[in-house]
């Protein structure tokens, strides 16, 4: 009987799995090529020496050179501007305007939310980005929804954006600690040896990150802790208020006139193109879970595998800056400030009080100079840019020679100086030294600056043939920056809602 039942599972299984003459030939999936991002470009895997490669008397570095590899992934090729940061705070706008229309209060408009399929089944609520907001013609309890999110300056009597209001709420799993063997949830795996016994009485305790907003409509971020139970647990839920600290101008340079800068910077058309400042580590991140989410929203991509926007490790974005040249020290090639035909590199102070030298006093437009070798533009000056990486004094040397980084999610009760986060690439009001894109500096999480902005990485997932041919392009276009045509972003649309990722 034992030996029938074998071989009719034999039989069925080399049916259903293609056969292969005995032979175990493997199971293989469905190939598919990742789309090129919007904006992005591919630096492709490679090795280089990251850190000072000699000592600079002048300004007390020390070679700290270490070698490391990281494998390919795709970059923005410009710093993140006022215009696209702007497209995220309307999608949160957006999205409090329609949970307010579906409210009972203003008058419970059902259209503005699905609680059901098709088949009239029961879903997940999530907002319906299909039934437009009625901005021409509300009626009155319309534009009551519509007014909410707006207050009128008592100064100016003119009616601006209510900041507080513009809240993202989103859940980010926490797979690294998840993966780690001491939070298995299986008694049995969390040690492998087995001259130890298993203690399925052992409570394992997990700390995560939750939030909430009280009753005076500020926002609360707590850790717990808590027993491991399930997966769920693993899950961190955080709300940031993601509208850029426009005052900054002021609170950088308190002996200077910079109010027009406050008063303009972010909501005037005539600095669409500039990078946003203003934004701190944490509403970077929170842009990265965003832009993540309208990717999958916006081109039906929730069943194709994709990997997250999110901040460049210190390592991966030094080996883009200096295009993975050992011999490089800046994001352009020599280590002046001008090139042959005497114009600037980048947008940096060269000179004692002189701003203007390199033709812009403050920021100015991305990609208004030469990008590097791997077409980045801006990586040295303009604005400094957040990493993932958390500060240490060692850097590199502290974390592994492969893919490194060095990450600390940081509870709102740990001291301060655990805050730090790494950012590079120096800015628009620091001297030629300090936009070198092999010197380090931070800046606390939860700090704005007139001077700091970001830009997003994502892990590249294609085939290797694909990433040599690619880089080799490059490398023929000498740096050129160019990128394949690529298709319009449309106007936002989606719900600041909780995502999973």
């Amino acid at each position: 009987m034992a030996v029938a039942a074998m071989s009719i599972l034999t039989s069925s299984c080399s049916k259903s799995l293609g056969g292969g003459g005995g032979e175990v030939t493997g199971v293989r999936g469905r190939s598919w090529n990742e789309p090129q991002p919007y904006g992005m470009v591919l630096i492709t895997r490679g090795s280089m020496q990251v850190g000072a490669q000699q000592q600079d008397s002048l300004w007390g570095d020390l070679p700290e050179a270490k070698g490391i590899s990281v494998d390919a992934f795709w970059m923005d090729e410009k710093e993140v501007s006022n215009a696209v940061y702007r497209q995220f705070v309307y999608y949160v706008r957006d999205s409090i305007i329609r949970e307010r229309l579906a409210d009972p209060a203003y008058g419970g408009n059902e259209e503005y939310k699905i609680e059901e399929d098709r088949n009239g089944d029961p879903v997940t609520p999530h907002l319906n980005w299909a039934k437009p907001i009625p901005w021409r013609k509300p009626n009155e309890d319309e534009q009551r929804a519509i007014e909410s999110v707006y207050r009128v300056d008592p100064i100016t009597g003119k009616k601006m954006l209510d900041a507080r209001q513009m809240n993202y709420r989103y859940e980010v799993f926490d797979y690294k600690s998840y993966a780690q063997r001491r939070y298995r949830l299986d008694p049995e795996r969390r040690n492998l040896n087995t001259d130890i016994p298993t203690n399925y009485d052992e409570q394992i305790i997990i700390s995560k990150d939750t939030a909430y907003i009280d009753d005076d409509g500020n926002i609360q971020r707590i850790t717990i802790e808590r027993p491991l139970t399930n997966e769920f647990d693993f899950l961190n839920t955080y709300i940031i208020n993601i509208y850029p600290d426009t005052t900054v101008w002021v609170n950088d340079f308190t002996n200077a006139y910079t109010e027009q800068y406050a008063r303009y910077y972010f909501s005037s058309p005539i600095y669409d193109d500039y990078p946003v400042v203003g934004v701190s580590w944490e509403q970077a991140n929170a842009f990265c879970v965003w832009r993540t989410e309208y990717l999958r929203q916006s081109y039906g991509m929730r069943g194709i595998e994709i990997e997250p926007f999110r901040l460049p490790t210190e390592a991966e974005w030094e080996y883009a800056a200096r295009a993975g040249n050992n011999d490089q020290s800046y994001s352009w090639k020599t280590d002046v400030e001008r090139s042959a035909k005497g114009c600037f590199d980048g947008n940096f102070k060269p000179g004692d009080g002189n701003y203007s030298k390199d033709g812009y006093i403050i920021t100015s437009p991305v990609g208004a100079y030469s990008s590097n070798d791997f077409g980045l533009y801006d990586m040295s000056g303009n604005v400094a840019e957040w990493t993932s990486t958390a500060w240490s004094e060692s850097g590199v040397h502290s974390a592994a020679d492969i893919n490194p980084d060095y990450n600390y999610n940081a509870a709102k009760e740990d001291p301060y100086r655990l805050k730090r986060k790494v950012i590079r690439g120096g800015s628009w009001k620091d001297a030629s030294h300090f936009v070198r894109a092999d010197v380090r500096s931070w800046e606390y999480q939860n700090e704005q600056r007139s001077f700091i902005g970001f830009r997003c990485v994502r892990t590249y997932l294609g085939s290797q043939k694909a990433s040599i041919k690619t880089n080799s392009a490059k490398k023929s276009k000498k740096g050129s920056g160019s990128t394949p045509k690529q298709r319009p972003q449309r106007s936002a649309a989606g719900g600041a809602r909780s995502v999973r990722r």
